[in-house]
């Protein structure tokens, strides 16, 4: 695997990626929105596509998919939303209210709703993101694409009593991330090796993530803040307040098209099934063979099924 220099020479390195060609086609950009610092990666021209990571993640989890998407004539945005990647990581604001007002910013400043609602795709919690952003601000998304995700106070809760060891291993984070600083304190100084075992432990195809990818990770969690700020999105969802505001928007049902996908190592059917109890037009079902982590696993899979959806 190469070392591709950024081509923006304002902005640090990003990384390593496999596709030699990436940097050829796109750029690391900046700009502040609502005092918050937001990077995103962009390239190609066209109707803008939007793409938004999960946790622990970045930008970076799209790097298979953005070019395919390039060389079908879009513009494509993988963004950082607050607190992940190289964008700011604030003390607060952190409820998906805050960071889908964040979003609707950005596409605002940048003139992307110019030519009518945007495509947008979500991965993990970029997938409760982009929920949240299309049930509150419904002008700004015209198509959605969810991968791999419950969503708190929607989806029903699983039976009570001790999980399954399977079950147990995708979803143990959930309770510990919510905690009150411990995770940090464990974390800290040991964030390779916390990683590691998540991508591990939740992937069925090991080599969808190689060891410079964990690196280039690795890079964005610890640095300052960065692990707070990913727990932050869990203590703020699974809060009162915040499973409050995701069941108000499930009363508000969406009405554009939206695709939903779950990894059979993943949640399965669980979010095509949550989606059709809150939106009116969904398809979707489960990718075979795959584990959490699905535009690294099945990239191929996820851009035929953008590239399909995505048409007009």
């Amino acid at each position: 695997m190469s070392t591709i220099p950024s081509t923006d020479s304002t902005i640090s390195e990003s990384g390593n990626i496999e596709l030699s060609e990436f940097w050829q086609h796109f750029r690391h950009r900046h700009v502040q929105v609502g005092g918050v610092n937001m990077h995103y990666v962009e390239g190609g021209s066209g109707k803008p596509v939007l793409l938004i990571p999960g946790w622990p993640q970045s930008w970076y989890a799209w790097r298979y998919v953005m070019p395919a998407l390039v060389a079908v004539g879009r513009r494509v945005i993988a963004i950082d939303p607050r607190g992940l990647g190289d964008s700011d990581k604030p003390a607060h604001g952190y409820d998906l209210g805050t960071v889908a007002k964040d979003l609707h910013g950005f596409v605002e400043h940048l003139g992307l709703l110019a030519d009518g609602p945007l495509d947008v795709a979500g991965h993990d919690v970029g997938a409760w993101i982009g929920y949240a952003w299309a049930a509150d601000w419904p002008d700004d998304i015209g198509r959605l694409a969810l991968y791999d995700a419950a969503l708190p106070g929607i989806t029903p809760a699983g039976p009570g009593g001790t999980p399954s060891e399977e079950v147990n291993t995708r979803t143990w984070h959930f309770g510990f991330n919510r905690l009150t600083d411990i995770p940090e304190l464990l974390v800290q100084g040991r964030e390779k090796v916390y990683l590691d075992w998540l991508f591990t432990s939740k992937m069925l195809n090991r080599s969808a993530i190689t060891p410079a990818d964990l690196d280039e990770y690795t890079r964005v969690f610890s640095a300052p803040g960065a692990a707070r700020a990913g727990f932050d999105y869990y203590r703020a969802l699974f809060n009162e307040g915040g499973i409050a505001q995701n069941r108000e928007r499930g009363a508000r049902q969406l009405s554009i098209p939206v695709l939903a996908w779950g990894a059979s190592g993943g949640v399965g059917n669980v979010l095509l099934d949550t989606l059709k109890s809150v939106a009116d037009n969904v398809s979707g079902g489960t990718i075979d063979a795959c584990g959490h982590y699905v535009p690294e696993e099945e990239p191929d899979v996820v851009i035929e099924q953008l590239t399909t959806f995505f048409v007009d």
